[in-house]
């Protein structure tokens, strides 16, 4: 067949900030690589061309999410193509470097690319001789290469150094030789993120400062000096996947609760997370819940912030989608969701239980209040208020101490900011301001200028 770029199906993850794909290989066929288990948007795309997914190719051990080759071969019949290092223990075909799967007219080529984990591959896609582009997952990505620092910090610098010649292996391919990579801009696992999701093998060897480093130490310096932090859940995932999630039958449940099922819930140790946007949870919540808006980066932040051990309920409004909410957490393991309040807060007060509320203030309204900047550090370092306490959002639970009484929690929009403040709260704090916009809005209501670098904040 001759392949053209209709045939390669994009399937992002805005979110989590990733690339899947769905190759269709021209007779009602097709590879899916790096499938995440929520395959909404795979089955709509497969659906519009009549396609069966025949392959599932996964490029690594994902920490980040779920794969979803186990359920597509439940569904389609696909054979599981992996990494034979990976140790995975669910039925797949195990390849090693150099390895190659005849797709029918196009052919599978797995190079063994050990950086961002261990067991690493990439995929060259070939029509016949010709080199076609190369899924490069978590090795190469568009100007940069994925973190290497996820197996420990025992590992991080061997496996930069891998990186480094995993990098230089997939340069050697033709310059015009696209470059199909999983993680991209907003990935915890891309160090640092960039704004293109794929690219070419030649626009790589001029642009990527990675391949610009003129030896493997100041690679590995620029590799990890763009290390930030990730959420915890990626310390759980990798094996869930190297197990192989359950198969799903049917979209999960998300049952209805009463009041009074959701008050059990949380004396029993449960967790009410109320998914409604900023305003309206500050306007009025369940005392003691986690505000996380549902929106794409939902997964990230109640990965991050919750246990998956404990019992979720949620708090909506009548028209957001229970769906989004169930898939959003199972593609990253969080399976034990209790339901929804049936009714919302209405419901809640209706059974006479108190709620309490959170201020939500303009910038020229937050008075001479302690400034607690809750964004990540390449962020607070591009631009932030001078003076302003930082304590990114991921460790605000385990640093509640360290935040100043009587502050206003700012983020870029609102969103983190206030979930910062239902942690505080949480804490035990009460008089707290949640910013409604970001630093620049701050500074220009009170004449400031913003400062930028990185500098010891923390109370």
């Amino acid at each position: 067949m001759g392949f053209a770029d209709e045939h390669l199906i994009p399937l992002l993850d805005e979110g989590l900030g990733n690339s899947g794909y769905l190759v269709d290989l021209g007779d009602g066929r097709a590879l899916a690589v790096d499938a995440s288990r929520d395959l909404r948007t795979l089955r709509e795309a497969a659906g519009r061309r009549g396609l069966t997914v025949a392959y599932a190719a996964d490029t690594h051990l994902h920490a980040d999410f779920l794969s979803g080759a186990v359920q597509l071969a439940h569904d389609d019949g696909a054979h599981v193509l992996a990494s034979a290092a990976g140790n995975r223990a669910f039925p797949h075909t195990p390849l090693a470097d150099g390895d190659e799967t005849d797709l029918g007219g196009l052919t599978l080529r797995a190079l063994a690319t050990p950086g961002h984990t261990d067991e690493h591959l990439s995929f060259l896609l070939l029509d016949g001789e010709r080199e076609l582009g190369v899924f490069t997952g978590g090795s190469m990505i568009v100007n940069s290469a994925a973190r290497t620092d996820l197996l420990g910090a025992h590992r991080t610098d061997e496996l930069a150094r891998a990186q480094y010649r995993s990098l230089r292996r997939l340069a050697a391919l033709p310059d015009h030789t696209s470059v199909w990579p999983t993680h991209g801009a907003g990935s915890f696992c891309s160090a640092p993120p960039g704004s293109e999701r794929t690219s070419t093998i030649g626009e790589q060897k001029h642009t990527n400062p990675l391949l610009a480093a003129p030896d493997e130490d100041t690679f590995v310096r620029r590799l990890l000096a763009g290390l930030g932090s990730y959420p915890d859940y990626f310390d759980r995932l990798t094996e869930a996947n190297r197990h192989g999630p359950a198969v799903l039958t049917s979209v999960p449940p998300l049952p209805a609760l009463d009041a009074g099922q959701v008050k059990s819930l949380l004396a029993a140790g449960g967790h009410v997370v109320d998914v409604r946007p900023a305003a309206d949870y500050a306007a009025g919540h369940i005392p003691g819940s986690l505000s996380i808006p549902l929106r794409d980066q939902f997964a990230t932040w109640l990965g991050w912030l919750l246990p998956d051990t404990a019992p979720l309920a949620f708090v909506t409004n009548d028209d957001q989608d229970l769906s989004e909410i169930v898939w959003q957490a199972y593609k990253i393991g969080y399976e034990r969701l209790a339901g929804h309040l049936t009714g919302g807060m209405p419901a809640w007060l209706a059974d006479g239980n108190e709620q309490a509320a959170t201020e939500f203030v303009a910038a020229d309204h937050t008075g001479n209040r302690p400034y607690i900047d809750v964004r990540q550090e390449v962020e607070f370092a591009d631009g932030h208020v001078p003076g302003a306490v930082h304590i990114e959002l991921g460790d605000l639970a385990a640093h509640a101490a360290d935040a100043p009484a009587g502050p206003v929690v700012a983020c870029g929009h609102g969103e983190r900011a206030m979930t910062a403040a239902s942690l505080l709260e949480r804490a035990g704090q009460t008089d707290i301001a949640v910013l409604r916009g970001g630093p620049a809005d701050y500074a220009a209501a009170h004449g400031r200028r913003l400062t930028q670098g990185a500098e010891d904040t923390r109370s």
